[in-house]
C-alpha cells in the first residue's frame, strides 16, 4: 500500500450512538478520525429505541446500583448539552400490590431520587389516581400512583447531532460505506473501505474501534484475525405506536406479571408510543420485524391498564430494533445487564469492540473509550464532552427556552406546528437553512405538507440525508404525519432535483 495513502489515528466502525459519540470525542481531543458506517446514520438500534435517556428504575431490582447512577448522572449532562432534542418527562407508576409492595417502590424511588445530582427534574411523589389528571386515562380499580422524572429524546437526531458535531472538529463521516477488510501491518491496519456507488479503497489506521453494534462479533470473525472474548446477547425489543390515548405530558410505565415493564409515552403529538419486547433474537439484525405475538403481548398490556383497549388494528405504525447486550448469566432477556464492556484486542495494532451499552450512558462509554485509546496511542487531550453543547444547543446567550420564545416571534408568520417542530428539530440550526424571518414562499417548493426544499436541501448537504427514508423517518418524523405515499412522492423528487 502506498505510504501516501490516508493515515487516521482511529477508524470507527459503524454509525450507531456509540461509534458517532466515539468519533465526536476523539475529535473534540485532536485525533485524526474516520468513522464508516454500512447504512445511514442510525439506520438500526439506535433508531429504534424507547426515545428515553433514563437511570432505569427497574434496573435496581437486579441490584445495577453502579448502572443507574451512572446513568442519572449521564441524563443530568445530557438534558444541559441537547435540550432541543432531550426534555424532561414525568413517568406514572401505577401500583399493582399483587406485584411489587408499596414499600419497595417507594425505596426504589428514593434511591432513584438520591444516586446522583439532580439540577433539572424533580423529586418522585406519590398521587390519588382517582383524583389526579394523570389517572383520568386508567381503569377505576388504579388508585395509588408513583410519578417520577426521566427524559424523552429524539434518539435518530442525537446520533446525527454527534456526527455533525465530529465532523464540525475534522472528523471524516462516511455513511453508506462498509468496511470489509482489515489487515494488520506493521503499527498500523490497513482498512479496506467499500463504498455503496463507488470501488473499494484503502486507507491507514493506527488503531480501530469496532462499534458495530450487533455485528461486533460477526465483524470480527468476518474482517479481522481477531477473536473476541466476549459475546453479545441480540435481544429484539418492539415498539407499536397508536392514537393519542391520554390528553397530557406525562408518560406511563406499566408492571407485568412477568417481571417485564412496558411504557406508554406521549408521541409527536398526535400519538401514543407503547414499547418495549424483549425477545431473544440470533437471525440477521439488518430488518427485524415486530410479530403477532409481541403486538399481541403490548396490546394485552396496554389494555389492561387503559380505560380505552388496545387492539392491533389500532396500530398505525411499529418498529423493531435488536440491542447488542453484554452477555452475562441471566436466563431472561429482561434481565441482561445494559452496561457496557469495552475489549482491548492482545495484539499491535491496536483494535477495541464495544460489547453491550444503552443509549443513556454512550457518552460516559465514548469517555472511557478515549482515555483508553490515548494510552494506546501516546496522546494527550483532556476530557471535555461532560460541558459540551451539541450542535443546535450551541447558544451564544440565554437558555433554550429564551431562543424559543425569541424564533417563535420570528417567525410569527409560519404555521405553529411547523415552528415547534423545527425548533425540536434542529434548535438554533434552524437559522442557518431559514436565516432572516423570510416568508414560506422563500423555502422553495412545499414538496410535502410542511417539508420545504429549503429544509431537504440542508439535510442533503449538511446531514448526509440520501433518500425518503432518512428524511422522513430518522432525521424528521414527518412519516407518521403523511400519507403513505409520501416517501414515493419524494424519493421521485429527490431524484430529479440533485443536491
Amino acid at each position: 500500500m502506498s505510504d501516501d495513502s490516508p493515515l487516521y489515528d482511529t477508524l470507527i466502525i459503524g454509525g450507531g450512538i456509540n461509534g458517532t459519540g466515539i468519533a465526536r470525542d476523539a475529535a473534540g481531543r485532536g485525533l485524526t478520525v474516520l468513522l464508516c458506517e454500512q447504512d445511514d446514520l442510525a439506520s438500526h438500534t439506535s433508531s429504534a429505541s424507547t426515545k428515553l435517556i433514563h437511570g432505569g428504575l427497574r434496573y435496581l431490582e437486579h441490584g445495577e446500583f453502579r448502572l443507574v447512577s451512572k446513568a442519572l448522572k449521564e441524563r443530568e449532562i445530557l438534558l444541559k448539552a441537547a435540550p432541543h432534542l432531550i426534555w424532561p418527562l414525568r413517568f406514572v407508576l401505577p401500583h399493582e400490590p399483587h406485584l411489587r409492595p408499596t414499600w419497595m417502590i417507594r425505596a426504589g424511588l428514593f434511591l432513584y431520587d438520591h444516586l446522583a445530582r439532580r439540577d433539572v427534574l424533580p423529586a418522585s411523589e406519590t398521587i390519588d389516581l382517582s383524583t389526579h389528571r394523570f389517572g383520568q386515562a386508567l381503569r377505576a380499580t388504579q388508585r395509588t400512583g408513583f410519578v417520577y422524572s426521566d427524559a424523552w429524546v429524539d434518539d435518530a437526531r442525537l446520533v446525527v447531532m454527534n456526527a455533525l458535531d465530529a465532523q464540525e472538529r475534522s472528523a471524516v463521516i462516511q455513511p453508506r460505506t462498509r468496511c470489509v477488510g482489515l489487515t494488520p501491518e506493521g503499527t498500523h491496519w490497513i482498512a479496506t473501505l467499500q463504498a455503496a456507488n463507488g470501488p473499494p479503497h484503502s486507507v491507514r489506521a493506527r488503531s480501530v474501534i469496532n462499534a458495530s453494534g450487533p455485528w461486533v462479533t460477526r465483524f470480527l470473525n468476518a474482517y479481522t484475525p481477531i477473536r473476541a472474548h466476549h459475546t453479545v446477547r441480540l435481544v429484539k425489543g418492539s415498539h407499536i405506536v397508536v392514537p393519542k390515548l391520554f390528553n397530557h405530558e406525562a408518560a406511563y410505565l406499566f408492571q407485568n406479571v412477568d417481571g417485564r415493564v412496558v411504557f406508554a409515552v406521549p408521541y409527536e403529538q398526535h400519538f401514543t408510543l407503547i414499547g418495549t419486547t424483549d425477545i431473544d433474537d440470533q437471525s440477521d439484525p439488518t430488518h427485524p420485524r415486530i410479530s403477532s405475538e409481541e403486538t399481541h403481548y403490548l396490546c394485552q398490556l396496554a389494555s389492561h391498564y387503559f380505560n380505552q383497549p388496545v387492539a392491533a388494528a389500532d396500530v398505525i405504525f411499529s418498529y423493531s430494533g435488536v440491542r447488542p447486550l453484554l452477555q452475562d448469566e441471566s436466563t431472561d432477556p429482561k434481565s441482561v445487564t445494559r452496561d457496557y464492556d469495552l475489549e482491548w484486542s492482545s495484539e499491535s495494532p491496536p483494535l477495541m469492540s464495544v460489547f453491550g451499552g444503552k443509549l443513556t450512558t454512550y457518552r460516559r462509554l465514548a469517555e472511557d473509550a478515549l482515555t483508553m485509546l490515548q494510552k494506546k496511542l501516546g496522546h494527550q487531550g483532556a476530557a471535555w464532552t461532560d460541558h459540551a453543547p451539541l450542535p443546535g444547543a450551541d447558544l451564544t446567550e440565554g437558555s433554550f427556552q429564551q431562543f424559543a420564545a425569541t424564533t417563535r416571534r420570528r417567525y410569527a408568520h409560519a404555521p405553529t406546528e411547523l415552528i415547534e417542530r423545527l425548533l425540536r428539530t434542529y434548535g438554533t440550526r434552524l437559522l442557518r437553512w431559514w436565516g432572516d424571518a423570510r416568508p414560506l414562499s422563500d423555502l422553495g417548493l412545499e414538496v410535502l405538507p410542511h417539508l420545504y426544499a429549503a429544509e431537504i436541501n440542508y439535510l442533503r448537504q449538511a446531514e448526509w440525508a440520501c433518500t425518503a427514508e432518512d428524511i422522513l423517518w430518522r432525521r424528521t418524523k414527518l412519516g407518521l404525519h403523511l400519507d403513505p405515499s409520501a416517501a414515493s412522492q419524494l424519493d421521485a423528487w429527490l431524484l430529479h432535483n440533485p443536491a
